[in-house]
């Protein structure tokens, strides 16, 4: 059922955007206060979707609208599930806690206020995504974390690695986003709807189209730029050169988690085919793989975390793959688990980073009596990252093992892929938990000590949290893996999570061959990341270098084509647009066969008798003379000046004409912008010092001769056209009839110029204003001195001795 509300779920959404405003403010006001104060918002916002909760489990969704483009019946619509709402909480409550650890971690920070309000605006990006309804919602929201990760990927934009891994990022996640766009038209055009929730219920629609495989292949590039799926993974370790706080947040519950959110909600749409199983699944196993066997080549504590984040999200998409009752489940617990030790993890990272000076295990080691507490959160985050019993990651383990346990060799290939990745993550938790703390203490480049209490409660609480869900698999089960699994299923999930451990059952034992290859991960880490080092080198490219490649391939071919379409020849531009006018004019008129309608009919009759002048006033007869004698000036001017001033005549003329046919302020307008061209022409001509004569051989005039001449009888020939066909006045009658109503305006050439067409309107005076201030810059450019030529002093007259 669907049970409308009058709560606006979008201002969960909104309101992180309107405290990012105030955040600099704040920052320079209050300094590190005001980061605690901002945690406020989305506390705030985890609190009031709470409040949702229990509709939610009961199996109710709330829905609400806004009219966005009426016009198009389209609004803005937001709407809260199980999997919406389980994905709002972890970004809200893990965002209230990485604020908080941000007031401390870039405490003293000149711009502290403006980085908060990047991560505000970021973690509203990422709340709109979860809670959109609309496809083009969802769109819009998306293309916001895209820009806001930019903003907090380069923040330390004084050095290149940051500025170009978040263009990188731009890049990658833009590429994604046009695909979604793509998709979402589709879909749209298929149904006829733009509600995912009304989606939902036309999978067979969209699976039995023959397009399906388009939309599909457009919502899998969308989700694999995002979710940084192989081999479109490489831009999210270099991310990394955001501050800790954006990696913590980036990974665990907001960006990188888009692409997942967005196949989750796709499923019942898409999924259950062929295609969308095998794709899934091998790129998800794929993934997994590549950025486990990634993590154990590090040994920066930032890039070893960034790499298990590539690993899990291919266990989130290879499940999602899979599609059973079993898999989804795991997502919905997966999910959780995994957002609650990344952040805690990526926590602990920076916290000691930020004690010690450096991120490097080799460096480290025997912190434990130093940062007591930081080493309790490492614990906590990674033996929920292990998979131990009594923690939330040991339930989604045997969620995502639980649905593999046929004797078919594809399920078994899929099996063994999880036991070895998972495993492989288990032994890169080991490597983090023990290799910094445990040992004996190397000296750091910054004497070691705890972190402040702002940046431990994160760690220690995710980390808590992880323990406690572990230890609660009634709640977990009813609360958070069947509202989500349901809603991803697209029917009803039950949970089945216990603690009871059953030594005959297949699950227990593949948590033992999990946990073994693990440890043997550990041991042999060393070993391990050298062979893979050495691997790498062989290979001898990535797939970073390839990007650059193209990059700079991209820019010296943008480069190519800047220098052959603006060469700075002015002439020659003219003469591409007046051509490219003449074809405008008479390539419709030959395609349509428009020439037809000149050729004398029955219907038309005489052109001679319907080219009659009409009769006119002897003033009227002045305004044309004039206009023709300024011609005539024009072609024949002697120098610049005169032609500059017959063309003066020719819109004074204009101007004339607008005035006796009733249009005094469009008279008035056209001969102010004839007088101020004239003169500030005259005055840029001067300053040009250019010949007092234009010298053109006899091939320019011709050449321009024909393209004018050209150009005029389309011109003429076109009106022709028009003047013979039927009137169609209902713009005008429309414009008549609203005019005073809606825009309140009795004139309706102004009406026109600043309400129906204000954006145009505006777009003219924008250009009329560059071009001022470029003439303004010319004009004040100072005047280059002569050079003196430099003479020789004469030489002096060597003495001669005797």
């Amino acid at each position: 059922m669907e049970l409308d509300t009058q709560d606006y779920i979008g201002m969960a959404a909104i309101a992180p955007f309107v405290a990012a405003v105030f955040a600099p403010l704040l920052g320079r006001l209050f300094g590190q206060i005001s980061g605690l104060a901002l945690a406020l918002v989305p506390a705030a916002i985890f609190y009031y979707l709470i409040g949702f909760a229990p509709a939610v489990v009961s199996g109710e969704t709330i829905a609400t609208s806004l009219d966005w483009i009426p016009a198009y019946g389209i609004g803005l619509s937001f709407f809260v599930d199980g999997l919406a709402l389980v994905f709002a909480l972890t970004i809200s409550g893990i965002g209230t806690l990485i604020i908080l650890y941000a007031s401390a971690y870039l405490k003293g920070h000149e711009h502290q206020g403006r980085f908060i309000g990047f991560m505000l605006a970021f973690m509203g990006a990422m709340l709109g995504l979860v809670l959109a309804d609309s496809l083009l919602g969802l769109f819009v929201f998306w293309e916001l974390t895209s820009i806001t990760s930019f903003l907090l990927i380069g923040f330390d934009h004084k050095r290149q690695a940051a500025r170009r891994a978040a263009i990188q990022a731009l890049v990658i996640t833009n590429v994604g986003g046009m695909c979604l766009l793509a998709g979402a038209i589709l879909v749209y055009v298929l149904t006829g709807t733009w509600e995912m929730s009304a989606v939902r219920g036309m999978g067979d629609v969209l699976r039995e189209h023959s397009l399906y495989l388009v939309v599909l292949l457009c919502f899998l590039g969308a989700a694999f730029t995002k979710s940084a799926q192989f081999p479109l993974h490489f831009w999210l370790p270099n991310a990394m050169e955001a501050p800790t706080p954006v990696s913590a947040f980036l990974h665990s519950a907001t960006m990188v988690q888009a692409g997942v959110y967005l196949l989750a909600r796709m499923t019942p749409s898409l999924g259950g085919t062929a295609e969308w199983t095998s794709i899934l699944t091998i790129f998800g196993g794929i993934t997994l793989l590549w950025g486990a066997l990634g993590a154990i080549k590090q040994t920066d504590l930032k890039q070893i975390l960034a790499q298990t984040t590539i690993a899990s999200l291919g266990v989130l998409v290879l499940l999602l793959g899979l599609g059973s009752s079993y898999a989804v489940a795991g997502v919905a617990v997966y999910f959780v688990a995994h957002a609650c030790y990344k952040a805690g993890l990526f926590m602990v990272a920076g916290a000691v980073d930020h004690e010690t000076g450096t991120r490097e295990i080799t460096a480290l080691g025997g912190l434990r009596k130093a940062m007591p507490v930081t080493f309790a959160g490492a614990v906590l985050g990674a033996l929920s990252m292990i998979g131990l019993p009594l923690t939330l990651g040991y339930f989604a383990k045997e969620e995502m093992y639980a649905g593999l346990l046929s004797g078919e060799w594809t399920v078994l290939l899929t099996l063994a892929v999880l036991v070895i990745g998972n495993g492989l993550l288990a032994g890169v938790a080991m490597i983090v938990m023990i290799k910094p703390f445990m040992g004996p203490q190397i000296d750091t480049p910054k004497h070691a000590h705890e972190a402040p209490i702002a940046m431990l409660v994160g760690p220690v609480l995710l980390g808590v949290i992880g323990v406690l869900l572990g230890a609660m698999p009634g709640f977990v089960g009813a609360n958070i893996l069947e509202p989500a699994a349901s809603a991803i299923f697209g029917s009803a999930v039950d949970s089945h999570l216990s603690l009871a451990i059953d030594v005959t059952s297949p699950l227990i034992w593949l948590s033992i061959a999990t946990w073994a290859v693990g440890v043997a991960t550990y041991l042999q880490a060393n070993s391990l990341r050298s062979v893979l080092r050495k691997f790498d080198s062989a290979i001898g490219w990535t797939a970073d270098t390839v990007f650059d490649r193209v990059m700079f391939g991209l820019i010296r071919f943008s480069a190519r084509v800047t220098q052959t379409l603006h060469h700075g020849k002015l002439e020659i531009y003219l003469v591409v647009v007046f051509c490219a006018l003449g074809l405008a004019l008479f390539g419709p008129m030959l395609a349509w066969g428009g020439f037809d309608w000149l050729v004398p009919t029955r219907d038309l009759g005489d052109w001679s008798l319907r080219l009659v002048l009409p009769s006119l006033h002897f003033y009227e007869w002045a305004i044309f003379i004039t206009a023709i004698i300024g011609l005539v000036a024009v072609l024949c001017a002697p120098t610049r000046l005169v032609a500059i001033l017959a063309l003066g005549v020719q819109g004074t003329s204009v101007a004339l004409i607008f005035l006796i046919f009733g249009a005094p302020d469009l008279a008035f307008t056209q001969l102010m912008v004839e007088v101020l061209s004239v003169v500030v022409l005259t005055f840029v001509m001067s300053r040009l010092r250019l010949d007092v004569k234009d010298h053109r051989p006899f091939e320019d005039w011709a050449r321009d001769g024909t393209i004018a001449i050209i150009c005029g009888a389309g011109v003429s020939l076109l009106l022709m056209l028009v003047l013979n066909g039927e009137l169609n006045t209902r713009l005008s009658d429309f414009f008549i009839q609203t005019s005073v109503p809606i825009a309140h305006g009795h004139n309706i050439v102004n009406v026109i110029l600043v309400d129906y067409r204000g954006f145009d309107t505006l777009g003219e005076i924008a250009v009329v204003m560059g071009a001022g201030m470029a003439i303004l810059a010319l004009l004040r450019r100072p005047k280059k001195e002569p050079v003196a030529k430099k003479t020789r002093a004469p030489r002096k007259a060597k003495k001669v001795t005797p």
